[in-house]
């Protein structure tokens, strides 16, 4: 199967070095939001559906060049072992997968899917999985949760150079500058407030060199 980093996937690096904003859906409302603003997003995560209707939303975003990754942990009724893998990079054909789980992120690289692997960031440990997965599994992109200890980012960018995408608790813009000084590719949200922010590349002047 032709790995889909290689164009869908392509497509969404592409974005983010312009449109810094993934949007985050968690409710089938925010869609159309979305869809408007489209051309202020690098992308979106659904964390809503399930397997009746999940490909009609991923065809929308789809059809109007929005990269699109799914949470594989939110969606109901998908199964993550191969056999539900093979039916999501088949017939669902989302750009990639968004996961917790370092069984599900190998998977998925054996589909060709883009992977996406969330961290939550509570301790030294989760920083210590961190550098364990980005080592031995090498998902193509870190989301690192919440995004509201920005120092964080610029410990984890000095072992690992893969693109970091931060999330949770992100009230007003000034907390997504915060990220981009640090070092984070791009910043989720699910409020749709942010959306409709600027984020592009007066943020990466911001940044601090670590």
């Amino acid at each position: 199967m032709k790995r889909l980093t290689h164009d869908e996937g392509g497509l969404f690096f592409e974005r983010l070095n312009t449109h810094r904003m993934v949007a985050s859906i968690k409710e089938p409302k925010q869609i159309e939001i979305a869809l408007s603003l489209r051309n202020q997003l690098s992308g979106v995560f659904l964390l809503t559906g399930h397997i009746g209707v999940i490909k009609s939303y991923v065809d929308v975003f789809k059809n109007h060049q929005l990269p699109v990754f799914l949470h594989m942990e939110k969606i109901g009724g998908l199964s993550t072992d191969f056999y539900g893998m093979d039916y999501l990079a088949k017939v669902i054909k989302p750009t990639g997968i968004i996961t917790t789980k370092t069984n599900v992120v190998k998977t998925a690289k054996k589909m060709g899917l883009f992977t996406i692997q969330r961290f939550f960031l509570v301790d030294t440990e989760g920083m210590e999985n961190i550098s364990k997965s980005v080592t031995q599994i090498e998902p193509d992109i870190i989301e690192v949760m919440p995004a509201r200890i920005p120092e964080m980012i610029g410990e984890i960018k000095k072992f690992t150079s893969i693109p970091i995408i931060t999330g949770g608790l992100l009230f007003e813009r000034t907390h997504a500058m915060e990220c981009f000084k640090y070092g984070a590719t791009a910043v989720s949200s699910s409020k749709s407030e942010l959306w409709r922010e600027t984020y592009g590349e007066e943020e990466k002047k911001l940044r601090i060199i670590v």
